[in-house]
């Protein structure tokens, strides 16, 4: 189900809005009303070094659990436990007969499209196993029509009250020559906001590709810059990478302990030069990706995955 939503900044007088209207996807009650033999494994990335890396995920399950919308909810990661490989012994197939899988990733890239696979041993599409279980392999959540509408709304919180007209939003992704997917969401959801007319200028940035976000200074040219990280959670590259190639942080400071790295958010904005910059948690934080997770299940029962392989794994 779709409908355009309107997305409402205030402006930097009184009485100023600006309106945004955005594609948004709202979620179904029809097949994902309730689905009594059927769980969701939400799978992200994780870290070994930095523990608020999980914490969106878990958060997300937390929330579907309390909808109570699968019989199961379970997340598996590639860094922490419980892994990937764990996640194959996560559900009963006596009373669990489908899995749906939904990648907790930006986009399409070299996890969604060889380890997660790897690991959980997955086709394209469906793939039945030797249990006679049906593990349904999802979309990625940053692959949802629903980012826009995230990334606005996110853009508009960092930055309370600055005209849009002397504005500069910047959407900041990695950025790898491991595998070009990586930059192409960040470049799609630039475009669409660029479409819609309001900032005067919407880029997509990178870490370690051009255009770099470090040359923000000569990529913009307005009184006010929002930054928003295109990542799944707060972790070392919003706390610390991001920071120092912005220059609102130097490597020594960026390093500090973990309890102090989320004040990096909450000293808006950063005065250089003359000018303001506006610096926003990364946008896999937003609890509106619980909606988005449960979408992506939805969007598989409606069609949205044809033209997948189905793959069978052992003797049915």
């Amino acid at each position: 189900m779709m409908h355009i939503l309107a997305t409402t900044c205030k402006g930097g007088s009184p009485n100023q809005d600006w309106t945004f209207g955005v594609e948004h996807w709202t979620v179904s009650p029809g097949p994902m009303s309730l689905k009594s033999n059927s769980a969701l494994l939400i799978v992200a990335h994780g870290s070994t070094v930095n523990p608020d890396s999980s914490a969106p995920t878990l958060a997300h399950v937390a929330e579907i659990r309390r909808r109570k919308i699968f019989a199961d909810v379970e997340c598996a990661f590639w860094k922490e436990e419980p892994s990937l490989r764990d996640a194959l012994f996560l559900f009963d197939p006596e009373s669990i007969h489908e899995v749906y899988v939904v990648p907790n990733f930006i986009s399409e890239g070299y996890f969604t499209q060889a380890v997660v696979p790897r690991e959980l041993e997955l086709g394209e599409g469906t793939t039945k196993r030797a249990n006679r279980q049906i593990w349904k392999y999802c979309r990625p959540v940053g692959n949802h029509p629903m980012m826009t509408e995230l990334l606005l709304k996110r853009a508009c919180e960092v930055a309370p009250g600055v005209d849009p007209a002397e504005t500069s939003l910047l959407i900041v992704a990695h950025g790898t020559d491991l595998n070009e997917n990586s930059a192409v969401a960040a470049k799609r959801e630039a475009e669409k906001i660029r479409v819609i007319g309001k900032y005067t200028a919407v880029l997509n940035v990178y870490m370690e590709e051009p255009p770099l976000v470090s040359d923000w200074r000569t990529l913009t040219n307005t009184r006010n810059v929002i930054v928003v990280p295109f990542f799944i959670s707060d972790g070392l590259h919003s706390y610390q990478d991001i920071p120092v190639l912005l220059g609102i942080k130097d490597e020594k400071s960026a390093s500090t302990a973990t309890a102090a790295r989320g004040e990096v958010f909450r000293r808006n904005p950063y005065n250089i030069d003359g000018r303001s910059l506006f610096y926003a948690p990364s946008i896999g934080t937003d609890p509106g990706f619980a909606d988005i997770i449960i979408e992506q299940a939805t969007k598989f029962e409606s069609g949205a995955s044809l033209g997948r392989g189905a793959k069978l794994i052992g003797k049915s």
